[in-house]
């Protein structure tokens, strides 16, 4: 790759479809879902990348049926019991952000037990789940804290300035997506990293997640690869 990829986000999109085309249950393109996102955390290791955010349930996904998120809810638990084991191997760390206080006790006592079992070593990779997450709540949640924060850091300056309320946003620890892929046809960011994704590449692949395999992720980094990045300045 020509140019350095520090951080790519994902928005794996298309396991409904997926499975409705081939006459399944939802809960089967889930499943094929959790599958690629393996295969993901696996690329991104092999091509040295150092942070890879996947957006695996949205602030939105919550108006689903209960008994689909029912299914999301117990694979979330079911991939975490499964692959923590080697992603310790692998020396990846695991992170989540979003408003995770809305899944139940049995989840969040996975998600803890799992992030502090991958949080022990120096990471080859840093995982980022992005799970109850969306960009408008990510902004307004950092508004709110900033709001409650000590007045004292505001008393003599009423104006806020971006690196100020960035150290509230749930990404505050990890540097914005180079490159943000979505997968099954849709040209959009569906509230996914509003603030984050300013100047970063956008990739839109026509093929369903549980359709993609290395070879489609390869693509979208050698297309990241191509293209010049100008951030505003460059005219030429």
């Amino acid at each position: 790759m020509k140019q350095s990829l520090n951080h790519v986000a994902i928005i794996m999109d298309g396991n409904n479809r997926w499975a409705k085309n081939k006459g399944l249950p939802s809960k089967e393109g889930h499943k094929e879902g959790v599958k690629k996102a393996k295969l993901a955390v696996e690329f991104a290791l092999a091509n040295n990348i150092n942070h890879l955010t996947l957006f695996a349930f949205s602030t939105e996904n919550w108006l689903r049926s209960e008994a689909e998120i029912t299914d999301l809810v117990s694979l979330f638990f079911s991939a975490l019991e499964e692959q923590t084991p080697d992603l310790i191997k692998e020396k990846v760390k695991l992170s989540f952000i979003g408003d995770i206080s809305r899944f139940n006790k049995k989840l969040l006592k996975k998600i803890e037990k799992s992030t502090k079992e991958t949080s022990l070593y120096t990471p080859k990779l840093n995982l980022i789940v992005a799970a109850s997450y969306g960009g408008k709540w990510d902004i307004l949640n950092a508004m709110n804290q900033y709001l409650r924060d000590d007045k004292k850091k505001r008393k003599d300056n009423l104006q806020i300035i971006e690196s100020d309320f960035e150290e509230y946003l749930e990404t505050k620890k990890y540097p914005d997506p180079d490159l943000i892929i979505r997968s099954g046809g849709e040209r959009r960011l569906s509230n996914f990293y509003l603030w984050q994704s300013a100047y970063s590449e956008l990739y839109f692949s026509e093929k369903y997640w549980p359709d993609f395999e290395i070879e489609d992720l390869r693509l979208a980094c050698d297309d990241f690869a191509s293209r010049k990045r100008k951030y505003g300045i460059e005219t030429g």
